[in-house]
């Protein structure tokens, strides 16, 4: 029992240092979603040009889907004519680069590796979707299922095929916030409490330094968290409590990159659809590309950390510091009930539909 108040604690501890960044990343990914329709994506990816890799990169940044959410969306993609670059850039820039991960990102670990990890992000995109396109352009792939990118395009206000109906600033706002705190926070809240727990375990857990003692702080911690990253499902937003428990307990900011990267992009359930969608060699030089990526900006970073003299231990273990009262307890409380809100709504919904259909 001591134990478990413990990793209680600890997690709880996560969860106030977060919760106030969480819900302004949710808010910001609501207004651009409000503002950056998904037919304006389809319009500059649909059909292949020379600066579509880059497009799909700058393009995906700012999309707020997650690790889940991004694979039909870039089926419709491809449904649509993007080319299989472009379709591997859009997978990895949309759910490494959410405005609620980066938010979270500067609540837990430090300003630095809050600008070094969409950038990252981004060079890993176009380096792939530039690897992809020039080694399997022309490789078939299996015919994809269409798919709208538009989550909202059903019932009277469908307007597939048609020019969409005009909103007003405020209904634009309320569409956006209502996707936010509803159907994203449905895709990664349970996720990111998944993730909030496992951090409070190791943070518990873990003696100090244990990283430094035990895996080393050069290219072998990199390697076993690329073991641990790839074949895993974890969102952006989940891996960054991970991260930041992993970085208090010795592993180096490289190493924390390296997962940060490797492990939104991949998993073993999504790298099936999406050689699908690009081809087993597309997929092959994208898995490929990604870990090459992963690495050789996990050891970049490290060297950015030890020449400008950033001590990620310092700005993790002093996160919890910075916290403001009882205004961080009751932002944790909202979150999570914000959290299982959107839970609930999805479960009535299910259930309405069902009972329609019987």
């Amino acid at each position: 029992m001591e134990i478990l108040s413990l990793i209680m604690a600890e997690s709880w501890g996560i969860l106030e240092d977060s919760a106030v960044f969480m819900i302004f990343g949710l808010f910001v990914a609501g207004v651009i979603k409000a503002f950056l329709p998904d037919r304006i994506i389809a319009k500059h990816l649909g059909k292949g040009n020379r600066f579509g890799v880059l497009k799909a990169s700058l393009l995906g940044a700012p999309v707020p889907l997650c690790s889940c959410g991004v694979v039909p969306a870039a089926a419709g993609l491809r449904e649509q004519g993007a080319g299989k670059g472009e379709t591997a850039a859009f997978l990895i820039a949309t759910p490494e680069t959410g405005i609620d991960s980066i938010a979270v990102t500067y609540a837990l670990l430090d300003p630095l590796m809050t600008v070094l990890r969409p950038f990252s992000a981004i060079l890993t995109a176009l380096a792939t979707g530039a690897a992809v396109k020039s080694m399997a352009g022309h490789e078939p792939a299996a015919p994809v299922k269409p798919l709208s990118l538009d989550s909202q395009c059903s019932g009277a206000d469908c307007s597939c095929g048609s020019t969409p109906p005009k909103r007003s600033f405020l209904k634009k706002i309320g569409d956006g916030l209502s996707f936010a705190f509803d159907d994203l926070l449905k895709d990664i809240g349970m996720w990111f409490i998944l993730g909030v727990l496992i951090a409070g375990t190791i943070t518990a857990l873990l003696p100090e330094n244990f990283f430094g003692a035990y895996v080393g702080e050069g290219f072998g911690s990199m390697l076993v968290m690329l073991l641990i990253a790839v074949p895993i499902y974890v969102c952006a937003t989940s891996s960054t409590p991970v991260a930041a428990a992993l970085v208090l307990k010795g592993l180096s900011p490289g190493a924390a990159m390296v997962f940060l990267l490797a492990g939104p992009a991949t998993n073993a359930a999504s790298l099936t659809v999406i050689s699908k969608l690009i081809g087993k060699k597309a997929t092959g030089i994208y898995l490929a590309s990604i870990i090459a990526c992963s690495l050789a900006i996990g050891v970049l970073t490290n060297m950015i950390y030890d020449v400008m003299n950033v001590d990620a231990l310092k700005w993790t273990s002093g996160s919890g510091e910075a916290g403001i009262g009882w205004v961080s307890v009751i932002f944790a409380f909202l979150l999570l009930l914000l959290i299982f809100r959107s839970r609930i709504k999805h479960l009535v919904l299910v259930l309405t539909s069902a009972a329609t259909d019987g």
